[in-house]
């Protein structure tokens, strides 16, 4: 299931932290890439040391807690601090999988990566090439949303970021460990999520409502791994 989550940016955030990255000092992005992925990435990517970094990440922090879509597609139990990249001059990133288990930049813990998660910092517009492709069984999927905007697709499937021929791609990655561990039913979840909210937005709470806002909640409690 693949979950595009509009606006996660606001007016204010998209710019400051855009004036952010383009500030920084920028590193080799294959700094936290795994063995067969560092051999298809041509990129670069905020280091950990970066001044810059604590607050970019503050900013997307921020954006997706209070983010309805992220919050129902993705159910989040934990998030891995966001990265940040930036293609350009034909940079680009061949075709992987991410890697099932990250250890989080301090060292404390691993974590799961359930769910892939790409928010998208510069216009279409401003570059050509680097589209995100996302391969599945029905054909491959070509994903260039507007600045502020986010992808979320599992991070079982195969893809990759197509060569940048002009202009310059930012984007925020991270990886979300899901409190629902079966993408099938993260998607069940999620289109009754939507279908319930709809029905709220015509009917108000309703008996059938109310009844079906239970039986979500129910699957939720089945389901959950905390």
């Amino acid at each position: 299931m693949m979950i595009r989550a509009q606006n996660v940016l606001n007016d204010e955030e998209l710019p400051r932290l855009r004036s952010l990255l383009l500030a920084a000092d920028w590193a080799d992005g294959r700094i936290t890439a795994g063995t067969q992925s560092a051999q298809v990435k041509q990129n670069r990517q905020l280091p950990e040391t970066a001044a810059e970094i604590a607050e970019a990440r503050a900013i997307v922090r921020k954006a997706l807690a209070r983010h309805a879509v992220f919050f129902s597609a993705a159910l989040p139990a934990d998030l891995y601090p966001p990265l940040f990249n930036r293609y350009a001059g034909g940079e680009h990133f061949g075709n992987h999988i991410d890697n099932s288990v990250r250890l989080l930049p301090d060292g404390s813990r691993n974590m799961r990566t359930d769910i892939s998660c790409t928010l998208f910092l510069s216009e279409p517009e401003e570059y050509e090439g680097g589209e995100l492709v996302i391969e599945d069984h029905f054909g491959d999927k070509r994903i260039k949303l507007p600045a502020g905007d986010m992808i979320i697709y599992p991070g079982t499937t195969l893809h990759r970021v197509e060569p940048v021929t002009r202009g310059e791609r930012l984007a925020c990655f991270t990886w979300v460990q899901s409190m629902v561990r079966d993408a099938n039913q993260r998607s069940i979840l999620f289109d009754m999520d939507v279908a319930i909210a709809s029905l709220r937005q015509q009917q108000g709470d309703t008996e059938p409502v109310v009844s079906l806002t239970g039986a979500y909640h129910n699957l939720l409690r089945i389901w959950t791994e905390l």
